[in-house]
């Protein structure tokens, strides 16, 4: 049997609950409710870093951020990292990254140079999308580093991009292709802070539902909302494009696509800017696959992560797995496998903007860590104070933090065990977490964590 393609559709800063499988009523992502529901669905998947630069590290090399030394924007990846490109290379693939990249070291905003494209050949490609080009003036560079301006919406421009070079490399040769398509959208313009959505899109999603802690928490959401979802609308049309395409190509039964973000946004409502929180709204993400091996697979709440993608997409093509990759393949879920992870995502954040923090996601419990401030520019710290706690099946949007309920000691202390045990085995060493300042009981009984 042919090894199957395999595309990342990489969106960028899309929330989780854009989504109609999570309850958004607004129409936004028609294919990819429909695709996610004939392949597989992870409904409660996170990022390992709320940040783009080291969120992408992790997606290529399946280590975490503190491993690939991306913790924060600037930094390249390590030179002979064994990337995603790389082991697919080796298996006989053909590769191509087209978009946003923001993985090249101390290079400018434009052109990626050879030596730190991670291993991919076929390259169209900006380091920083958004600072290089415009929603309706699209920049980037060929293998040769030549500026190509490609016409039309950004996101259209790019999906026309990959369409012709699937054509070129379903035509040329018999060899599979893995294609990394990497959309700025729906990230805000930094030029200028806006989301700006394709002409007359705002008019097409109309007024769409506020979620519930941006309506409490306000932030940039009255002016960025409705643009926002008139992008993600226009990335859902761009992935239904994109599979009419391998159909014509007779190449629909025989790719494996992968629709994910690298985080999501909470819309200055957390901290000063759009992401770089703890909370469900820079840390939970859409993540489906569907095409061979992935199509029936079901629903999932299993705590997988994005660290856990590459090596799931390796096995899913029959490939090796490194040795060094850290994150764990939820392949096994589709054949009805227990998920052999952890039992909790793990995940960092802090990017030398604010001070690095750590912290962990189950279906139930959010639980956070921050480092001091005199910590702020490092990728970690010798100790952190306890500054989150939420029950999500309670407050899924997180408006009560628990930290300092006293009912509530027993859940930080079972998760302040689990945090320092996940912090030895990615970054060893086992931190000193301070427990949070209790304010007086109220009388509450006290939640012990759930056993089992």
């Amino acid at each position: 049997m042919a090894k199957p393609n395999v595309i990342l559709f990489f969106t960028d800063q899309q929330r989780w609950d854009t989504l109609g499988l999570h309850g958004n009523r607004d129409g936004l992502t028609p294919n990819l409710d429909r695709l996610a529901r004939q392949g597989t669905f992870f409904r409660e998947a996170t990022t390992p870093q709320p940040v783009c630069g080291p969120a992408r590290s992790c997606i290529q090399t399946g280590q975490y951020a503190t491993t690939t030394g991306v913790w924060r924007n600037g930094p390249g990846l390590k030179k002979g990292t064994r990337s995603l490109a790389r082991c697919f290379r080796e298996g006989g693939y053909r590769t191509a990254c087209i978009g946003k990249w923001h993985l090249s070291e101390n290079t400018g905003d434009g052109p990626v140079p050879k030596r730190n494209r991670a291993g991919y050949e076929h390259w169209l490609a900006a380091n920083v999308v958004e600072l290089v080009s415009g929603p309706y003036a699209s920049v980037l560079w060929n293998e040769d580093d030549e500026p190509v301006r490609l016409p039309g919406y950004r996101v259209d421009a790019q999906t026309d991009a990959a369409i012709r070079q699937i054509g070129e490399f379903t035509t040329k040769g018999r060899k599979p292709f893995m294609m990394c398509l990497s959309f700025l959208e729906p990230h805000h313009q930094n030029t200028d802070d806006s989301y700006p959505a394709p002409h007359g899109m705002e008019d097409v999603v109309g007024q769409p539902q506020v979620p519930p802690d941006l309506q409490a928490l306000g932030g940039s959401t009255h002016e960025h909302w409705r643009g926002y979802c008139g992008m993600i609308k226009r990335l859902d049309q761009a992935l239904g494009r994109l599979m009419d395409a391998l159909h014509s190509l007779g190449q629909a039964d025989n790719t494996i696509i992968a629709f994910l973000s690298d985080h999501g946004c909470h819309f200055k409502t957390r901290n000063p800017e759009y992401k770089r929180s703890p909370h469900e709204s820079s840390v939970r993400i859409p993540l489906a696959l569907w095409g061979p091996g992935w199509n029936g697979g079901g629903e999932h709440t299993a705590p997988v992560s994005l660290v856990d993608l590459m090596p799931s997409l390796l096995e899913s093509a029959g490939l090796p797995v490194p040795d060094e990759v850290e994150g764990t393949s939820f392949f096994g879920l589709t054949q009805g496998k227990p998920w052999r992870g952890a039992e909790e995502a793990f995940f960092q954040f802090g990017d030398g903007f604010l001070p690095p923090g750590r912290g962990l996601r189950t279906s139930r419990w959010k639980y956070a860590v921050t480092a001091a401030g005199d910590a702020t520019g490092q990728s970690a710290a010798e100790a952190y104070h306890e500054t989150h706690l939420y029950d999500l099946q309670a407050d899924p949007y997180e408006l009560r933090n628990l930290a300092d309920e006293p009912s509530h000691a027993e859940v930080r202390k079972h998760f302040r065990r689990r945090l320092r045990s996940h912090c030895r085995r990615v970054e060893s060493v086992s931190p000193k977490i301070r427990p949070a300042p209790q304010k007086e009981s109220s009388g509450q009984r006290t939640v012990e964590y759930p056993q089992g």
